[in-house]
């Protein structure tokens, strides 16, 4: 269908999302695990009715790994003439170049870096590593440099104290901080005064969930080795001024060295976009570490998750024994919700996600301890649903998910927003399990004609 449609200036008015009552707000990078049925299990579709064709559009949930033979497979039995959507998962511009097709039909969404403060990081970074951040750097950066904000406000390396700062110093009111003068804003919370980080990714205010109170998308294509964005919208929250317990004060304190972990992927299915997490996340401990504002240093340690649940389990109990008392991670949110069930509630260890977005982690038993700089799912759904309804004029669709609880979850969301509020046409919903040889099964479900 849809390359003779004309791609307008994004969208009329996405801002409407704003309105809905979320709990916290959406984007990105689920596990890459495997969970639940094998390749090409179909969940059934939102609707059912419909015409004798498959879907003018897909929706493809997952990650580079098994996007490249998923979209070799797909190039090589379609003319490539579906609309094709997809989150920030398969945000890699080396794409394109590894399927051998320039994916022309392919639209994306992701968390965007919309904060007052977005140029500023970014100059920070292109100074620092002569190149420019990727996706979630900016939240990295905001992840870590709240953390030290906190650290510096509680005066202790105590994950509980840690934890009854984090919206302190990041909520409203008080100094502004930002990455531009985060080495004044670190002494002036050890000094026991207020302040209010404003970061990079967003205004970084956390709701009653530890979620931002806003957010940013990017709207992206492939393009060039690389991938282009479009355009980039705000989105409110139901509770955009945030919530949720917070200390009154903090008692601050002076000639120690604090301590936060880093617990991002170096290695495995998301290290494209994990290693420049690190490099941003490594910024703001630099930047203290150089000028040593009230005698204070910072020891920064870095684990590999290596994308994979029990590998994060065991690099966040290696942290837990080093003594750090919060964590900027993990990156992926099936790697995210054991990691914070089993190592960092348990242990009283705040963690932080620039990067996990799925629904379940807003839901976790986490008395508090768990925060993101990233949102949820539960908005980047009713984006998607709304560029593929009214950017891409597509009105039937089927989705291909990743089967863990970020694909599932991120697929039921949009095809729930798809059907009910755009009166879309859900095909299909079909499961693929990663580091298949061959999805063309899965494939052939998803552009078959609407089950009766």
């Amino acid at each position: 269908m849809a390359r003779d449609i004309v791609r307008r200036d994004f969208i009329k008015r996405v801002g409407a999302a704003g309105a809905i009552g979320a709990t916290g707000i959406a984007g990105c990078i689920g596990s890459p695990n495997s969970g639940g049925g094998g390749d090409g299990t179909d969940t059934g579709g939102a609707t059912t009715t419909g015409g004798g064709g498959g879907p003018d559009g897909l929706v493809v949930i997952g990650y580079p790994e098994s996007g490249i033979q998923l979209f070799r497979d797909y190039y090589s039995m379609s003319d490539g003439d579906h609309e094709i959507l997809v989150p920030d998962g398969l945000r890699d511009g080396a794409l394109p170049g590894q399927v051998g097709n320039d994916m022309s039909n392919v639209t994306g969404t992701a968390p965007a870096a919309g904060g007052p403060n977005q140029e500023a990081f970014n100059t920070l970074f292109q100074e620092e590593y002569g190149s420019s951040p990727g996706v979630f750097t900016s939240q990295s950066y905001d992840s870590v440099a709240i953390q030290l904000l906190a650290n510096a406000a509680a005066g202790a390396n105590d994950g509980t104290a840690i934890r009854d700062q984090m919206r302190r110093i990041a909520n409203p009111s008080g100094m502004t901080v930002t990455p531009k003068n985060i080495v004044e804003g670190v002494e002036a919370a050890a000094n026991g005064d207020d302040v209010n980080y404003q970061g990079a990714s967003s205004a970084t205010n956390f709701d009653q969930n530890g979620d931002p109170a806003t957010a940013a998308y990017s709207i992206w294509e492939f393009a060039d080795g690389s991938t282009s964005q479009i355009e980039v919208q705000n989105f409110e929250g139901a509770n955009p001024k945030g919530a949720g317990p917070a200390a009154d004060s903090g008692p601050g304190g002076t000639d120690r060295e604090m301590s936060v972990g880093i617990l991002l992927p170096e290695t495995g299915g998301l290290a494209s976009v994990g290693q420049p997490m690190i490099q941003a996340a490594q910024l703001p401990a630099m930047q203290v570490n150089e000028a040593n504002p009230a005698g204070l240093s910072v020891s920064a340690q870095v684990e590999d998750t290596q994308t994979s649940p029990s590998a994060g389990v065991a690099a966040a109990e290696s942290l837990v024994s080093a003594g750090v008392p919060s964590v900027c991670g993990s990156a992926s949110s099936g790697v995210n919700v054991p990691v914070s069930q089993q190592v960092f509630i348990p242990n009283q260890i705040v963690g932080c996600s620039p990067s996990s977005t799925a629904l379940s982690v807003s839901n976790l038993e986490d008395n508090d301890y768990i925060f993101r700089t990233a949102p949820s799912d539960f908005l980047q759904g009713r984006v998607m649903a709304q560029v593929m309804s009214e950017r891409l004029g597509v009105s039937s669709v089927s989705t291909l998910y990743v089967n863990n609880d970020y694909g599932q979850q991120l697929s039921n969301r949009f095809s729930n927003v798809f059907a009910e509020e755009f009166g879309g046409e859900v095909y299909h919903k079909v499961g693929f399990n990663k580091g298949a040889s061959s999805y063309t099964s899965a494939l052939e479900t998803a552009l078959s004609p609407p089950s009766n």
